[in-house]
């Protein structure tokens, strides 16, 4: 059978025949899996490379104003000398305890004796001449009573009774100045008795003698001002003064909880209630401070005077919350954005606008008795969440309390959730033989921060 000429042959069948176009199926193929094979392995940005991720966790946070401050005693007595003279005998040394009337110190009482003897017998001189002047007004009177009789008979004269009467006035003046003199005489002794007793000091309250200015031997001088010679505290209770600056003594209320650890106490605690904030700021350096005050029992007295207080007043607090990094707001810092770092910085609450309280939770309650703020207004947040599928997706979150370090999330995120907290950097070489691990200061509290107080995760 004659074969069929090539331009009489179907269009498929030419089509199907013609091998140009094999060759470029070929070739589109081969190029289409090269394409896909280079975007399945090398296309594909592993996150997990170039991202820092943060697990969304539960635990206890607390918004917290730092500051340092002193212990002093709150009940405390500076017991100094009311009258001159040389200290003769102390019957006490620091640290002795003391009851309220326990003789502390004397003062050598030779001239205060000597004047109180002078002014008792002063008196009994006075009382004397008392004495003999009564009698002189009462013989005044009887001559006066004479006279007036003698003038009924007209047996004297009324020159002889106005002399009488004259004489008598004079000896009832004499008896009154006397009177008064004595009554004069009566009060300086008793001023004079006073000081004399005053060279015997005697503790004004129970306590502790802290500390004792004069020594045995010493000349003390009363007259231009009081010395003091010791001081008298009552340690059972203890008041801690703390400095807070302008900025943050906004966020103080009365009440409100606080505690404080001291240098060498290994992280224990004394907890108080916020008593006041003294209204008058000292100024040192150009820095406006408020003392705020607070009382603590120290019945062990394991607290002693003048103690530096690391002080950390609670303006919020939040129980079994969900927390995330404060650096996953606004979704961490992207890639090739510059900005980001700012932007975060930007979304995070100032130290005047952060809310001073917990959210509306029963689990949001202090555990030391003291009643917390609920939040006064919550704020809102951009985080980019890992999804299942391996993307981000941006999410927008609502933010309770925040400690500079972590955030409470009320809603938007869910527990194990993954975020955006920031960007991995390319590996530096180590210094001093030390190896940096990728987002290993994501945890570490801020300066002044006491331990555990980054987040205090829970482990579940």
């Amino acid at each position: 059978m004659p074969e069929t000429p090539a331009l009489l042959r179907p269009l498929w069948r030419r089509l199907l025949l013609s091998r140009p176009l094999w060759i470029g199926i070929v070739l589109l193929a081969i190029g289409a899996g090269a394409w896909w094979a280079w975007h399945a392995y090398h296309g594909r940005t592993d996150l997990n490379e170039q991202y820092v991720f943060a697990t969304v966790q539960r635990g206890d946070i607390q918004d917290l104003v730092t500051a340092t401050g002193t212990v002093q005693p709150l009940d405390y007595v500076d017991v100094g000398a009311q009258v001159s003279g040389q200290l003769k005998k102390l019957h006490v040394e620091v640290g002795s305890t003391v009851q309220a009337g326990d003789l502390l110190a004397e003062i050598d009482p030779t001239v205060l004796k000597a004047t109180v003897d002078a002014r008792r017998a002063g008196l009994r001189n006075q009382r004397a001449t008392l004495a003999e002047r009564e009698s002189q007004r009462v013989l005044a009177e009887l001559l006066l009573t004479r006279q007036r009789n003698l003038v009924k008979e007209d047996a004297t004269t009324t020159e002889s009774l106005q002399q009488a009467e004259a004489s008598a006035q004079a000896a009832k003046a004499q008896v009154d100045a006397t009177r008064a003199s004595i009554e004069q005489t009566e009060s300086t002794l008793r001023a004079d008795e006073a000081n004399l007793n005053y060279a015997r000091i005697y503790a004004p309250l129970a306590g502790t003698v802290v500390t004792v200015t004069a020594r045995q031997g010493q000349t003390l001088n009363a007259n231009q001002q009081a010395p003091t010679i010791l001081r008298v505290a009552n340690l059972s209770t203890m008041t801690v003064q703390t400095q807070v600056s302008e900025a943050d003594v906004s966020k103080l209320r009365r009440g409100m909880e606080v505690y404080f650890t001291t240098l060498g106490s290994q992280g224990r605690r004394w907890y108080g209630a916020l008593r006041k904030v003294e209204p008058t700021p000292t100024v040192t350096n150009n820095v406006v401070l408020y003392n705020a005050l607070f009382d603590v029992p120290n019945a062990n007295q394991s607290l002693m005077t003048n103690m530096t207080a690391q002080v950390f007043f609670v303006a919020a607090t939040a129980k079994d919350a969900l927390l995330i990094p404060a650096a996953a707001l606004n979704g961490g810092t992207r890639p090739g954005d510059a900005s980001g770092r700012r932007e975060r910085s930007a979304s995070e609450p100032r130290r005047g606008d952060r809310a001073a309280s917990a959210a509306e939770s029963p689990a949001s309650a202090s555990t030391s008795g003291f009643a917390t703020e609920t939040a006064r207004g919550s704020r809102r947040a951009t985080v980019r969440l890992l999804t299942a599928a391996g993307t981000l997706e941006e999410r927008s979150v609502e933010l309770g309390v925040s400690n500079r370090v972590q955030t409470q999330v009320l809603s938007g995120l869910a527990e194990g959730d993954q975020v955006v907290a920031g960007l991995k950097l390319p590996p530096a070489a180590p210094r001093n033989g030390s190896q940096s691990q990728p987002g290993s200061g994501l945890q570490q509290n801020p300066i002044g921060m006491p331990p555990g107080m980054g987040g205090g995760q829970r482990s579940r």
